[in-house]
This record gives structure tokens, C-alpha cells and sequence, in this order.
């Protein structure tokens, strides 16, 4: 998946790189002209509705794909075949695109740091919580990342101060938190460090998101081209670390294989692509929308495809997550058009 949600989230998920980073119009789109380019032509041809609907799927299944993943090979071994079939789609784009590389050692070192919180260390975290913690779990605290966004954008960006709005929103979101975690219940029936690792997995995110917004917004190169080569860079991490931790697979599972390829060319590489293209055609803060979605499809996919048990509180309280996540990200109507402004 916000990015500062989504990309939430990405990344996005994040992964991806923040929407609220994305260069201006003039940077990610082709000036105007009479005809449209075929690009525009195949964005109108799929209404971007349509694409809010598979980006929320894609995003909502990836938990699933990561238990599915982590069931065959080692929880590195997947965040790295994640990041390299994800690097895969994004180089291919970019290649189609003729997408030049950024330049310069500085703003590589950043995109490094952004690689980081974004990507390795989040998807990592991810996949090692699954070992212990449900999908349906690991969805919905990804789902607090607008949560520690608010936080930590307080102390590090002085022009997000919070409205009485927002503050409101932290407070309804970490209640819901403590309600889906069982609070009343000392926590019972829960792997806590499984948990702390998918929460850790949410604060990254967040400071990978304030960290890209305070070092590299405003770039002229493109989204797609500033987010491959962050996706690569944390490829080359995972390529350092995975052979260090585990050894290489005796075998190669087929469904676990096939969830690992899934996971990167679609929840990874697909989703960024699609998500910049709703981007600059609806702006961030309707495409940042597809996060609130993702908990749910996530919980239902772990429900019904792999047997997961839900209990009342898990449900509900992920309600409450998302309507005080809903209240952290408000904006004023002038400030929410000029987001939104593609």
C-alpha cells in the first residue's frame, strides 16, 4: 500500500513509492496533444474502477501468496523472490517506456534507504510473521501503517501538524488495534512476536514513506522509473542477506513456487503499475482509497481459501482500524482537491 499509504502498503505495500512523492504532472505524463497518445487510449479503454477493484484483489490476496510462500521455502527466500519478479515487471515497463534510470550517487543512496523501509525490511517481516500469525492477521496490521504515519509525521514533518480530526482518528485506530489483538483477553491465543514483527513490518513502511517525502519528492524523473530502480536495490539487499541465513532449497514446491512468482510479477510489479496509472489519472488521494480494502479481502481470502479461524473481535476491530486510518489521512477540501488534482 497512502504512499504514505499505499503504495502503500506498498507498497504498498509500499510496495511501491509514496503518492504524495509523485512528481507533478509534467514530469509523469506526456504533455497534452490533440490525438491521444495509445497510452491514454488503453487507460480509457479500462475504466479506472475496474483497475481500483484488481489493485484492491491483488494487494488483498498477497498475504495469502506470502503464507502460501513461506509453507515451501524460507521467509528471505520469498521477500527475495518477491522482489525479483516485481523488479522483473517494473524493468520490462520501463524498457516499453524507454524510462531513463535516475542519476547521481546521492539520490541512489536515498532510493538504497527507501529500499530498505519499503521494501526488504517490510516484506521480510511480513513473511516471517506468517510462520506464526494468520493471513488474516498480518492484513489487518498492515492495515495501522496510516496509524504510525500520523505518529511519526508529527515529530519529522513540521508541516503535517494534526487536526483535532486526526487526532481523533489515532485514538479510535489504536483502540481498534487492541480490540482485534484480544486486550481483555491478556492477549491470549496470539503469537506476540509473529504480531510485533507484522506491526514492525506497518512502522517501516511509515518511515520509509516520511523518509522518501523528505529527501526525494519532487524529482523530475518519472514514478515508475524512481520505483524500479527502488525495487532493484532492494532486490540487490535481499541478494546479500538471503544466502547468508538460509541455504539453498533442496527442492522447488510448485504451488509454493508458483504463489512466490505471483506474489512479485503481480502483487509487487502489476500492482505498482497500476497504481501509478490510477495515480496520475485520479490523483493520490482516491487511488490511496484501495488500502481501506485490503484488510477485508485479505481476511476473506484467509477465511475461506486456507481455513483460517475469526473470531468477533478480529473483524470489528479491523473496522476500527480502518475508520480512525480513514480520520488520520483527512484533509480539508482545498487541500484534498489539490491532491487529487492528476
Amino acid at each position: 500500500m497512502f504512499y504514505e499509504i499505499v503504495s502503500v502498503i506498498v507498497a504498498g505495500m509500499s510496495s511501491v513509492a509514496p503518492a504524495r512523492a509523485t512528481p507533478t504532472r509534467s514530469s509523469s505524463l506526456p504533455s497534452p496533444s490533440p490525438t491521444p497518445s495509445p497510452a491514454r487510449r488503453r487507460r480509457r479503454a479500462v475504466d479506472w474502477r475496474v483497475r481500483f477493484a484488481v489493485l484492491s484483489l491483488i494487494w488483498g490476496f498477497s498475504f495469502l501468496l506470502i503464507k502460501v510462500g513461506t509453507q515451501g521455502y524460507a521467509p528471505f527466500q520469498v521477500t527475495f523472490g518477491r522482489l525479483f519478479f516485481g523488479t522483473a515487471v517494473l524493468a520490462v515497463a520501463m524498457a516499453v517506456q524507454r524510462s531513463r534510470l535516475p542519476r547521481g550517487v546521492r539520490t541512489w543512496a536515498h532510493m538504497a534507504v527507501a529500499a530498505f523501509f519499503l521494501n526488504a525490511l517490510p516484506f521480510s517481516l511480513f513473511a516471517y510473521a506468517e510462520l506464526t500469525i494468520p493471513s488474516t492477521l498480518a492484513g489487518i496490521c498492515n492495515a495501522t501503517t496510516p496509524l504510525w504515519g500520523m505518529v511519526l509525521s508529527m515529530v519529522a514533518l513540521s508541516e503535517d501538524r494534526p487536526t483535532r480530526r486526526r487526532a481523533a482518528g489515532l485514538g479510535i485506530g489504536f483502540v481498534g488495534v487492541l480490540t482485534v489483538l484480544g486486550a481483555w483477553q491478556g492477549f491470549s491465543g496470539l503469537d506476540m512476536a509473529g504480531t510485533a514483527m507484522a506491526l514492525l513490518a506497518s512502522l517501516s513502511y511509515a518511515v520509509g514513506w516520511i523518509y522518501v517525502r523528505r529527501t526525494l519528492a519532487g524529482r523530475s524523473e518519472s514514478h515508475l522509473s524512481m520505483t524500479g530502480a527502488q525495487l532493484f536495490l532492494g532486490m540487490l539487499q535481499l541478494a546479500v542477506v538471503t544466502p547468508l541465513f538460509t541455504s539453498f532449497p533442496t527442492s522447488f514446491p510448485v504451488v509454493e513456487l508458483l504463489a512466490v512468482v505471483a506474489l512479485g510479477a503481480l502483487g509487487t510489479g502489476v500492482a505498482v503499475l497500476l497504481q501509478y496509472g490510477m495515480v496520475a489519472e485520479v490523483g493520490p488521494t482516491t487511488a490511496s482509497m484501495v488500502t481501506y480494502f485490503i484488510p477485508v479481502i485479505a481476511t476473506a481470502a484467509g477465511v475461506a481459501l486456507l481455513d483460517e479461524q475469526l473470531s468477533w473481535n478480529t473483524p470489528v476491530g479491523a473496522l476500527i482500524v480502518l475508520a480512525g486510518a480513514a480520520l488520520t489521512q483527512s484533509r480539508g477540501p482545498k487541500r484534498r482537491a489539490r491532491e487529487d488534482q492528476p
